[in-house]
């Protein structure tokens, strides 16, 4: 299948896009960043969700994955869920040959539990979602995966720091957190394996959201 996941130079959308590579799909990255991946099934677009100008044209992919996001950056609400809209606008709609869209939310979406901006976008992202699920019906399919930790470099203020750490770990009934490869295998089930699930926010966070705390440098 033609894949397209956006975000894809580094944490999440990196090990999605390897992740369904090892499985024999062909991917196309879109990311502001240079390309992080070589593989002869990987196409790399250096390309700003927020502009609808930078997007490749000519490309209709089977699984559509949002992944692309930033954190506390005074444009999070652009990125993270006005960047989902453009991309599934462009990329969904009008395509013939779409079967399944994945957008990668936050369990911040449903708890709130973050830096203000970020938990309004995330929470914007599970009712899109659910928006995009009906509007596509019954041809394609469309779900969130919400993540609660995960370590990637864009944690690593608090995984860096051993008090900070050691709280959220108290917060985190499984006592860790996830890794990529983690919620790469969950956007691969949701989005190819799955094929009547719709409309769903799935909470991915080892149990914390159920003690939920912000925990962050002051």
């Amino acid at each position: 299948m033609l894949i397209m996941i956006t975000g894809t130079s580094s944490g999440i959308g990196k090990a999605a896009a390897e992740y369904f590579l090892e499985r024999d799909h062909e991917v196309h990255g879109l990311d502001i960043r240079p390309a992080a991946i070589d593989h002869a099934r990987y196409t790399h677009h250096i390309a700003d969700v927020t502009d609808p100008s930078t997007f490749p044209a000519g490309i209709e992919p089977e699984v559509l994955i949002n992944n692309a996001g930033i954190q506390e950056s005074g444009r999070d609400i652009d990125v993270n869920l006005k960047g989902v809209i453009n991309i599934t606008e462009r990329y969904a709609f009008g395509n013939n040959r779409i079967r399944s869209v994945v957008n990668i939310g936050s369990a911040a979406g449903h708890t709130g539990s973050e830096f203000p901006e970020y938990a309004a976008s995330k929470g914007g992202i599970l009712a899109y979602t659910k928006n995009v699920a009906l509007r596509l019906a019954p041809k394609a399919i469309c779900n969130s995966i919400d993540p609660g930790g995960v370590v990637t470099d864009l944690n690593s203020p608090v995984m860096n720091d051993e008090k900070l750490w050691n709280r959220i770990m108290e917060l985190t009934p499984l006592k860790r957190w996830a890794s990529a490869e983690e919620i790469a295998e969950w956007i691969y089930f949701v989005a190819v394996i799955n094929r009547f699930m719709t409309g769903q926010n799935l909470l991915i966070d080892g149990g914390e959201a159920g003690r939920a705390e912000f925990v962050w440098p002051e």
